[in-house]
């Protein structure tokens, strides 16, 4: 595991499109998938290799406008949502799964907030199960479950979690 380089984009791109044909993440396929690899929040990235490719990628960010878990949490610490950091873009190659790939790059995005007194925090679609399991495997509480509005005509169910204290 090491820190995404900008070079890592266009395999990271790539796997998220082999992720996305196999198992619908992201929903809404992005129209540059690069950048939507690097949100405006992102404080910092990681990719997992294996047999010297990407086998996986995570992102850490800050809270922004509409995000739900940081809000249900610090809600719930009675701290301001300044205080969370959101783990999300993770993901693991179709070929790697089973073998912790996923598991360890939650860790790493955890430590990075940690180091940076930060909370982390998630939001996932409900009908992912296979991420709840890896989330509830690890410890993560649920924060709540809500739906959340996508567009005039979707409505998606959305599972918030947060990391153990």
């Amino acid at each position: 595991m090491r820190p995404r380089a900008s070079a890592d984009l266009d395999a990271c791109a790539g796997l998220l499109r082999a992720v996305h044909d196999r198992d619908g993440y992201p929903v809404n396929w992005p129209e540059r998938p690069a950048e939507w690899l690097t949100p405006p929040t992102l404080l910092a990235a990681w990719v997992a290799e294996t047999d010297g490719r990407i086998a996986g990628h995570v992102g850490l960010a800050r809270s922004g406008p509409g995000d739900l878990a940081p809000a249900l949490w610090s809600g719930r610490a009675r701290v301001p949502v300044e205080r969370t950091a959101v783990v999300g873009r993770l993901f693991a190659s179709p070929a790697a799964r089973g073998l912790g790939v996923g598991a360890r790059l939650l860790a790493r995005a955890v430590r990075e907030a940690r180091e940076r007194g930060l909370h982390p925090v998630l939001d996932v679609l409900a009908h992912d199960t296979a991420a709840v399991a890896l989330y509830e495997r690890e410890g993560w509480s649920l924060l709540g479950t809500v739906d959340e509005r996508w567009s005039a005509t979707r409505t998606v169910t959305v599972h918030c979690f947060a990391a153990p204290a």
